[in-house]
């Protein structure tokens, strides 16, 4: 099996309840970085009655690969074990040199049925082409997540964002420049401006890159997942995730970055 398909097959045994597959997929040891979750294949096993009790069930929209890390963007449907019925999420697993599912990372939120630009939180393109791009676009999108983001050099947007086309899937901002700029005054207005202050990672498939990052939004830290779709290098489409990072009934100390 690739790598993408090992996962989709391991992530399908998690909602089938399949444990002979995920045990033959992932090792004993899978690190665990939802903060919700125990740590290890077998205390995670343990915790599948829940999901299935709930019918819980999992719906892939986008998968891409860098290097052992294959990043999905998923929405999670009966999914009150993670906070409400409808979610949206991005997980990243982490493959060993074996091809084993050693390592998960994600971050959820409620899926928004009203978005600000009309669009949903996980509709678009869902294909990476330019593979030869990889590396120029994931410079690209950290570039632009330090200059914009963590506000080193904020007037460079339109060197990162094409000013014909930016498709906003953030549910509350609205489509182009003018969206970002119009909810970048509202919330300085509020006090209540995102503060990117860390990237913990990048990954990249063609002109896709998901940067994963830390910052300070309504007085708590949290973890952000930006994709991005760069096209003729520059940005015209963007899909977040923000959550907030949890400090009380943690079910593993792995925290939600160490990459």
């Amino acid at each position: 099996m690739s790598k993408k398909e090992t996962v989709g097959t391991f992530l399908g045994a998690v909602m089938k309840g399949d444990t002979t597959t995920m045990r033959e997929l992932a090792n004993a040891d899978y690190i665990q970085h939802n903060p919700f979750i125990p740590t290890g294949l077998e205390p995670f096993i343990q915790m599948l009655p829940v999901l299935q009790e709930n019918g819980t069930t999992a719906e892939n929209i986008r998968m891409f690969q860098d290097g052992n890390y294959v990043f999905m963007h998923n929405i999670w449907r009966n999914a009150k074990p993670f906070g409400a019925d409808e979610m949206v999420s991005f997980d990243i697993i982490r493959l060993d040199d074996n091809g084993k599912v050693a390592e998960h990372w994600d971050a959820m939120t409620p899926l928004v049925k009203e978005t600000a630009s009309g669009r949903t939180q996980t509709d678009g393109p869902t294909t990476p082409t330019g593979l030869d791009k990889t590396d120029a676009n994931k410079k690209l999108a950290k570039a632009m997540v330090e200059d914009i983001l963590m506000g080193k050099n904020p007037q460079n947007i339109t060197d990162y964002i094409s000013n014909e086309q930016y498709d906003q899937h953030n549910p509350g901002i609205k489509d182009g420049l003018a969206g970002i700029v119009e909810a970048v005054e509202y919330l300085t207005s509020q006090n209540n401006m995102f503060q990117y202050t860390k990237i913990h990672k990048v990954l990249g498939e063609g002109n896709f890159v998901l940067t994963v990052s830390e910052g300070q939004w309504n007085g708590t830290t949290n973890v952000f997942y930006d994709l991005l779709r760069f096209e003729n290098g520059k940005a015209v489409e963007h899909w977040d995730v923000i959550q907030p990072i949890p400090t009380e009934n943690l079910a593993n100390n792995n925290g939600m970055f160490n990459f």
